[in-house]
């Protein structure tokens, strides 16, 4: 398998988890949870939660469409490869180092998810570290 068809793989799964925040809502029971909190934070978490999927579907689009393009050595292609591995790799971190285990342990779900992420995450961050070397060891 080439880095351009990992690359639209990633295009393809983070595509994927970005429309899925759709359903978001009602799978975490965020309405009955975030009826504790202010009118102005309950609608910054909706906002914020609607350009993180917006975001994830672009980016997906992005890798999906235009993986040869990316995989071009010139300097926006070296620009958004470093952006991703910057990007992917603490959003990766975060998984590990934000997410306190108690939110997962001793829950089955919690911990497959847990498990599934990091392990997307990972490819999602590898993919484009390897697509970054690549470029960059071109002239």
């Amino acid at each position: 398998m080439t880095v351009a068809l990992h690359l639209r793989i990633v295009g393809a799964l983070l595509a994927m988890l970005g429309l899925s925040h759709v359903f978001f809502n009602r799978f975490f029971g965020w309405e009955q949870e975030l009826d504790t909190v202010s009118l102005l934070t309950r609608r910054v978490f909706y906002v914020h939660t609607f350009f993180i999927a917006l975001g994830l579907v672009l980016i997906g689009a992005g890798s999906l469409f235009f993986a040869s393009q990316l995989l071009e050595p010139n300097a926006l292609s070296r620009a958004v490869l470093v952006a991703m591995v910057v990007f992917w790799l603490c959003r990766m971190l975060a998984q590990w180092f934000v997410y306190d285990a108690a939110i997962w342990r001793g829950d089955s779900f919690r911990t497959v998810m847990h498990i599934v992420f990091s392990a997307l995450w990972i490819y999602v961050t590898a993919t484009y570290g390897a697509a970054l070397v690549g470029v960059l060891a071109r002239p």
